[in-house]
């Protein structure tokens, strides 16, 4: 491939406003800036990405991303592999700067009856990530993981989606020599579920049940466990599986989800606070192949440079055929201006 230099068991509330109408052939192709080395592992094997933005020198932040057969790998913005950590079988993956340090977790599939976080914490210098161990959190498969950091406090939790669909929630405390991860509650939604991300800012967790909906649950451990359908997979504005979740926060509470429509190989957007239909997108139309099949993505916005003055969404690319799969980067800018959003 050719590189650019410059990605019903609950009830607590099922009211959703049906989507407009899509039009056949509608969505437009937004080309990707850079693509990373393909992974080491042939066949399904990247899996979700994670962005840190180096805020004095933002060209030269890194992107992380999980091959769930082999390990960990540190990108630059540029698609080149850094740096590489062996793990047995992580597949999500989330972090957050925290205590002056950047922490990451990954979901643990390696014992499929134990599920386990696996932590660490990545050095910007050296950009790498350093293991600082795996800890059970509960019965089951671990698939989904992301990560939320309490305004009020700057307590660090993740949450753990299990294939059957319970999501536990720990807090996570990396301050003494040993990291302290402990089980808090537990959510669940009816069928398998992978997909979450957490809003900082409003203490919301969504997460994605494959076949079904997105829903929406408070992260805080102390509010109820129940959840509310927001957004159906309908077919049409979000085609089964409904996979990686990511957000592009705008002031208090606006902004975007975004989330892999991997059936139809697209990317649905959705409306801050009221989660309301406002788009979809492709990956492709440039000198770099396209997306297609995608499990994970992230977005982060601010300047990461040259290119990526705005913003930047990574997607792992499901098919990278003649090579393994990959990871590829597009500038925010570019779905801003496709979509024409605000």
């Amino acid at each position: 491939m050719r590189r650019s230099i410059v990605a019903a068991l609950l009830l607590g509330g099922c009211a959703m406003t049906p989507p407009p109408a899509v039009t056949p052939g509608a969505v437009p192709l937004v080309a990707a800036v850079a693509e990373t080395d393909p992974v080491d592992t042939a066949a399904d094997a990247a899996d979700d990405p994670a962005i840190w933005r180096n805020r004095g020198n933002p060209a030269d932040s890194l992107v992380i991303g999980t091959d769930k057969k082999a390990g960990i790998h540190v990108y630059a913005l540029s698609g080149k592999r850094l740096s590489f950590t062996p793990a047995a079988r992580l597949n999500n993956v989330d972090l957050r700067e925290i205590g002056g340090r950047v922490i990451a977790a990954a979901s643990d599939r390696a014992d499929e009856a134990q599920a386990h976080v696996a932590l660490f914490t990545l050095d910007t210098v050296a950009k790498k990530l350093v293991p600082m161990g795996r800890y059970p959190v509960g019965p089951g498969e671990a698939y989904g993981m992301c990560l939320w950091t309490r305004m009020a406090d700057k307590a660090l939790f993740g949450f753990v989606v299990m294939k059957d669909g319970r999501i536990d929630q720990v807090s996570i405390d990396t301050r003494g020599a040993t990291p302290v991860v402990r089980t808090v509650r537990s959510m669940k939604v009816g069928t398998r579920a992978e997909g979450c991300v957490v809003d900082d800012r409003t203490g919301t967790l969504y997460v994605a049940e494959e076949d079904v909906s997105l829903w929406r649950f408070a992260a805080d451990p102390a509010a109820p466990v129940a959840g509310t359908a927001i957004a159906k997979v309908d077919g049409t504005t979000l085609v089964a599986d409904a996979e990686g979740l990511a957000l592009a926060p705008r002031g208090r509470a606006g902004g975007y989800l975004v989330v892999s429509s991997q059936g139809d190989n697209a990317y649905t957007l959705y409306r801050l606070p009221g989660v309301t239909y406002a788009g979809r997108f492709r990956i492709g139309g440039g000198a770099i192949d396209g997306t297609s099949e995608t499990d994970g993505i992230d977005l982060m916005l601010g300047d990461f440079g040259p290119g990526l003055r705005h913003g930047v969404f990574v997607a792992q690319d499901g098919d990278n055929a003649p090579e393994t799969q990959n990871f590829k980067f597009v500038a925010w800018d570019a779905v801003r201006k496709a979509l024409k959003l605000r």
